[in-house]
């Protein structure tokens, strides 16, 4: 199976890149080999390529900075899923897409969502990643969106790594404890992304968007549980246990303003991708201990 990866550089595309390795001839590139903000070059790639599977796991993730630079993030969260849909279209390839939990505004919530829940962004971020959402769905290719949440990863940035560096520099932190998700570890992603793609290609009789067509949709793939930042950060202390340990202040979303609002409930149901494909993602402080015991 030929396959493109986008992304190759961001914490999920990085270890997609090692994961998708068995599973076929991949084609791996960063913002480097591919600006996700230039069409044409997206299209001349696609077309050189010819992949039977593309995995866009490139994105413009700074959610505060896209207040700033819109149009740079409607490029590539919104425009460029769409032309990587349209291409695959043409080439009868399959498109695996990944969206986020900002989709959802949080307001008046306490169970998680689902996927028929009506998305409603509230950030320049979570728009962009919407519509980039709504154009793969409209150009008619064989698609899977994995909808996910509160990305870390040990490499690159994450809230992992600020809180890891931060409890080597100051004696206080103050976390926000008001705004409820489930942290996600990016090798978690990858893991459950290339059980499924195995699950299909073996299920297809040679065509994979065949395959896929009929299980076209938007699918949440999160770990499991949840929690606030400051319960995220409670455990990270936790279980690296830094000396001095930093004393860990809770406070609310008013007390530490940004330039995007961010959703104050963001939990997704994970009952649809485990239906369908028998994939179930860790609790999030399981997977934090395996992401830890991984360096």
């Amino acid at each position: 199976m030929r396959i493109l990866l986008t992304g190759e550089n961001g914490q999920v595309g990085g270890e997609l890149s090692k994961t998708l390795t068995p599973l076929g001839e991949v084609t791996a590139m960063g913002r480097n080999e591919m600006d996700l903000s230039d069409p044409n070059q997206i299209r001349h790639i696609v077309r050189e390529v010819n992949p039977e599977l593309i995995i866009n796991a490139g994105a413009y993730t700074a959610v505060d900075k896209a207040e700033s630079e819109p149009e740079l993030a409607l490029a590539v969260n919104g425009i460029a899923p769409g032309i990587l849909a349209k291409e695959a279209k043409k080439l009868g390839a399959v498109l695996i897409h990944y969206s986020t939990d900002y989709a959802y505004n949080g307001e008046m919530r306490s169970s998680p969502y689902t996927e028929t829940d009506s998305p409603a962004p509230i950030s320049v971020y979570g728009k962009t990643k919407l519509i980039g959402d709504l154009a793969i769905e409209k150009s008619g290719v064989s698609y899977l969106i994995f909808r996910t949440s509160w990305v870390y990863g040990l490499e690159g940035k994450s809230f992992l790594g600020t809180i890891l560096r931060l409890a080597k520099e100051r004696d206080e932190l103050s976390v926000v404890d008001d705004q409820l998700g489930t942290p996600t570890w990016c090798r978690s992603i990858a893991t459950a992304t290339g059980g499924i793609i195995k699950q299909l290609a073996d299920k297809s009789d040679g065509s994979l968007s065949e395959t896929v067509s009929g299980l076209s949709g938007v699918y949440h793939m999160t770990c499991g549980g949840q929690t606030s930042w400051h319960g995220f950060a409670q455990v990270i202390l936790e279980r690296t246990a830094p000396d001095p340990m930093p004393r860990l202040k809770a406070i609310p979303t008013t007390d530490y303003p940004t330039p995007a609002v961010r959703p104050a409930y963001s939990v997704l149901s994970n009952a649809k991708l485990h239906e369908t494909f028998g994939i179930e993602l860790p609790l999030w402080e399981d997977a934090l201990k395996q992401c830890l015991n991984a360096t």
